[in-house]
């Protein structure tokens, strides 16, 4: 069995991902727990009755007496450096969604994998089976795929990943360029942002973000023998993606994305967003300024002050 370090029970991922765990009896638990983010003593402590945990003060205490970190923080810009201790230890490390939010973030999780760091992550959108199924099937009954839309709500970025990570495993290649196409608002303010994708091997993409509020993960699939549409699961993607974790883990087969995979779909969100604010213009992933970032502070400030509590 599997000891999983816990840093941070900002969102609800943790327990919904034990429950999964424990569902699907997959060799791995979560052990300890050392909490730096928003949530109060009184979760923490409901987090640790409810699960069975060891809370500690120290994420490279807790990294000694455990087999994998799992950093599931709201604020991406904390996951790095939370990570550190169970890297430096030449321990394997889950970074929960968004991976990380900019350039010099990627550029920095790309140096820790190629010099050896085990780094696992990315959106459990990306491990829907309806993707899997859909890929499974012979090129020569499906098609080659041409072009994918897909769309979700809720935010830009801490959601909108789950859309950009589709979008990327369905492409089958690294994004080239990504362009913002418009914005359409209804008279209350709320609103949906478009923005088109290219990817080197000459597929296209959309991604749509219905901001503001929950949307099903919408797919359309056009190939050059036919067109799909499906509306994905998501009761069934937790299952999927800590399924593929445990593999991992195991040293078994397993599908999950490369940390190159998993950036390359962060510049492309990038790309999106300098895009918008250069009023449209197409930006390649290649020419992205060093600066570019999304705020996880900001996020965070804005997250914890709705956040209902979860784990008492």
């Amino acid at each position: 069995m599997f000891r999983i370090g816990l840093v941070d029970i900002d969102v609800s991922h943790p327990g919904a991902f034990a429950v999964r765990m424990a569902e699907a009896g997959l060799p791995m638990r979560y052990t300890h727990l050392v909490n730096r983010g928003f949530r109060g003593e009184d979760e923490v402590a409901g987090f640790a009755k409810t699960n069975g945990v060891t809370v500690l003060s120290s994420i490279e205490e807790m990294a000694e007496v455990t087999d994998v970190g799992f950093i599931q923080s709201c604020n991406w810009e904390k996951h790095l450096k939370a990570a550190m201790p169970y890297i430096e230890r030449g321990k394997p490390v889950f970074l929960d969604k968004p991976l990380v939010g900019s350039v010099a973030d990627v550029r920095r999780v790309r140096e820790l994998s190629e010099a050896g760091a085990v780094i696992y992550g990315s959106s459990s959108a990306r491990y829907a089976p309806e993707l899997g199924e859909f890929l499974a099937r012979p090129v020569e009954e499906r098609g080659e795929v041409l072009h994918v839309f897909v769309s979700a709500g809720v935010d830009e970025f801490n959601y909108g990943i789950h859309a950009a990570e589709i979008l990327g495993r369905l492409a089958g290649a690294p994004a080239l360029s990504c362009r913002y196409a418009g914005r359409s608002e209804t008279r209350d303010g709320r609103y949906a942002e478009t923005f088109f994708a290219t990817f080197q091997n000459g597929v296209s993409g959309t991604y749509t973000l219905c901001t503001g509020q929950w949307q099903p993960f919408e797919v359309s699939i056009l190939t050059t023998k036919t067109s799909e549409s499906f509306r994905i699961d998501s009761s069934r993607i937790y299952t999927a993606l800590l399924v593929n974790l445990a593999a991992a883990l195991e040293g078994k087969e397993n599908e999950l994305a490369t940390v190159g995979e998993i950036t390359d779909n962060v510049l492309m969100m990038l790309a999106g967003k300098v895009s918008r604010e250069r009023g449209g213009e197409t930006v390649r992933l290649a020419d992205l300024p060093a600066e570019a970032a999304f705020d996880g502070d900001l996020f965070e400030r804005g997250y914890a002050a709705t956040a209902p509590k979860i784990y008492l």
